[in-house]
């Protein structure tokens, strides 16, 4: 089946079967069933089974998926065999959490730069690179080829900041700012991260579970 028949749920699956399948390796595991390997996750064999055939056999009746094969073959559906330059821009706290601790060439990027407006924040340096002043992007995208932006900006500041890398060539944004980046361009790709609807996902979810233990205790 090719990639664009297939749903964006299941996409949004692969990465989680590829840290799972990832884990096994590191044990020591060669080879697993849809069965143990549903029992791992937390879903169903068949749910397993079905995103699986999206892409092709990968196992077989009765003796299972091999673990190194299908983490191998998950990685290059995913394309973490590329290496895209990203970017990163704002300085603070989470931009500082993001550019220490991501590891960028092992997902498919290679960060090349870091930037802020902030004289506080110019000249520090973050995992090994110094931050530029963002005033100068035009300068650098002059010697660079930049294909993503990672933005950990304040959410006034995103759209304007999202127009202006797309004039200079960026056409994918993974956007931290608490903003709906969506551009009016038809080629641009959007990954916009959202902590505090996950952190409210968290707090329906225990608010459920105490809902439904206090009916059943009466």
């Amino acid at each position: 089946m090719q990639k664009d028949k297939i749903s964006i749920p299941v996409i949004r699956r692969l990465p989680r079967y590829y840290r799972f399948l990832g884990d096994l390796l590191e044990n020591g595991v060669n080879r697993i069933s849809s069965h143990e390997l549903a029992d791992k996750m937390g879903v169903t064999a068949s749910q397993i089974r079905q995103d699986l055939n999206c892409f092709g056999g990968f196992g077989q009746q009765g003796y299972g998926y091999p673990v190194e094969g299908l983490y191998q073959e998950i990685g290059r559906i995913l394309g973490l065999n590329h290496q895209y330059n990203v970017i990163l821009i704002g300085a603070g706290n989470l931009g500082k959490a993001v550019g220490a601790h991501m590891a960028f060439e092992k997902r498919g990027f290679r960060l090349i730069g870091i930037f802020d407006n902030d004289e506080e924040k110019i000249g520090q340096t973050i995992h090994g690179y110094t931050v530029m002043d963002a005033a100068a992007l035009e300068a650098f995208f002059s010697d660079h080829t930049v294909e993503t932006a990672i933005l950990c900006v304040p959410r006034t500041a995103a759209s304007e900041l999202a127009e202006r890398l797309y004039r200079l060539g960026v056409r994918s944004f993974w956007n931290f700012s608490h903003y709906d980046l969506a551009m009016r361009y038809s080629d641009v790709i959007v990954e916009n991260v959202h902590l505090n609807d996950s952190l409210m996902i968290l707090c329906y979810k225990i608010s459920d579970h105490k809902d439904t233990q206090t009916l059943r205790e009466k």
